[in-house]
């Protein structure tokens, strides 16, 4: 207990917030790993589609997040309270709108998905409005850089998740889906803690002026178009695959799209960093690009630690990770980590965009990025074949958004070179 105060005080915020999404990250990955060694290809293939789906509908979510992120460093005194007053209202009613549409197509999606129950959809949809309302929670600590209370968010929304979900495995006779969707259903609850519930109230006589709310509802606009994009990227692969494959080859491409999404994972951390900073350095008048450089750096360098790691020992990792069930799909393993890498990088370059308004490279990420699911649609004829047209489709969108940032630079110096 002594050497975690001093561990504490020894670190920065950010460092502290480092360190605890890290955590999460290796709980949320402890949380699959459990599953998939409980449960087996078959069923983890049904476990794992549920959790897709909270990671579909995470863009409305991580919309709000990052709204009330940016806007929390832009907006002061009223027309900060008014801008909360606003987006609560379009939390609830969002939540409350996408839960009902889950309830009501909940059986097509079971069989357009081949799921054991119906009942997994229907209790997963109940917890949407409160996974919305955190969102918003967490954007404004995002915002208002409180990296310690939105670390404890994170870490009790996971460690809720991964504890109950496995002893309701054991516990309860239910079929897999639903006694998932219950674990997840109750996270949710357990990320409210702590919360600015306090300070948040639906307040009509708390309007932002017309050329704010015009600011606010573009950005919300452009972020949640690119949050879809992104999201649909990310997880498209393992939906289509479920559709297109079997029920184990489907389970084991889910479990190789874990291993392979570390990079991501850990990409993410470095974007809850950059969004504010950016946002700040720019309203401050300091450079940004060292900022962007920084975390690209970072995260290349893990990438390719980890890409290597997965072409080397392979089958080492997966038997470690899932167990001999899963080792015929350790040959690709390295590759799936290669696309992911190709993504996280390119998604450093549009938050950062995002972040200072420059909206041209975010619309261009999703329209490239959406070539990936396109791909798949035609050439699915093994995973091999799924993987291969998601490193293509991810390769080309790096190399488009290094090029606008090269761009964008190079021109920001010549201006300040004919205006000293």
């Amino acid at each position: 207990m002594e050497a975690l105060k001093t561990l504490h005080k020894r670190l920065s915020p950010e460092q502290l917030f480092m360190v605890s999404v890290i955590v999460v990250n290796g709980g949320n990955y402890l949380y699959n790993l459990l599953l998939g060694r409980i449960l087996g290809p078959e069923a983890f293939a049904e476990a794992a589609l549920l959790i897709t789906l909270l990671l579909v509908l995470s863009f409305i979510g991580m919309t709000f997040q990052l709204t009330a992120a940016k806007f929390a460093v832009e907006f002061t005194g009223e027309k900060w309270h008014a801008f909360k007053n606003r987006t609560l209202f379009l939390t609830l009613v969002f939540g409350a709108v996408v839960g009902l549409l889950l309830i009501l197509f909940s059986a097509s999606l079971k069989s357009l998905f081949h799921t054991e129950s119906a009942w997994m959809f229907i209790i997963f949809a109940i917890g949407i409005p409160v996974y919305f309302f955190m969102s918003l929670n967490r954007g404004i600590y995002q915002g208002k850089q409180e990296y310690a209370s939105l670390s404890t968010t994170y870490q009790t929304e996971m460690w809720s998740r991964l504890l109950l979900t496995i002893a309701l495995l054991f516990i309860l006779p239910l079929p897999t889906g639903i006694v998932v969707a219950i674990g997840i259903l109750i996270s949710f609850f357990f990320g409210l803690f702590p919360s600015k519930i306090k300070s948040l109230r639906i307040n009509k006589s708390l309007v932002l002026e017309p050329v704010a709310r015009k600011h606010v509802i573009r950005f919300m606009w452009l972020t949640a178009g690119y949050e879809l994009t992104q999201i649909i990227i990310n997880n498209s692969d393992i939906l289509l695959v479920k559709h297109f494959f079997e029920a184990k080859p489907a389970g084991l491409y889910a479990s190789l799209a874990l291993i392979g999404r570390v990079v991501y994972f850990a990409a993410w951390m470095f974007v809850m960093l950059l969004l504010p900073t950016v946002v700040k350095n720019r309203k401050e008048g300091k450079p940004t690009a060292p900022v962007l450089i920084k975390y690209v750096t970072y995260i290349g360098g893990l990438a390719i630690l980890i890409v290597g790691v997965c072409f080397l020992i392979p089958e080492t990792v997966v038997n470690l990770m899932f167990g001999k069930a899963y080792i015929e799909v350790a040959h690709m393993l390295w590759k799936y980590a290669l696309a992911t890498s190709l993504f996280a990088l390119s998604n450093i370059f549009a938050y950062y965009f995002l972040s200072l308004d420059h909206y041209v490279p975010v619309i261009l990420s999703g329209i490239l990025g959406m070539s990936q699911i396109i791909l798949i649609l035609f050439f699915h004829d093994s995973l091999n074949t799924v993987i291969l047209m998601q490193i293509i489709a991810m390769a080309i969108l790096l190399v488009v958004q290094l090029m606008y940032f090269l761009n964008k630079e190079i021109f920001n110096s010549q201006i300040n070179i004919d205006n000293p």
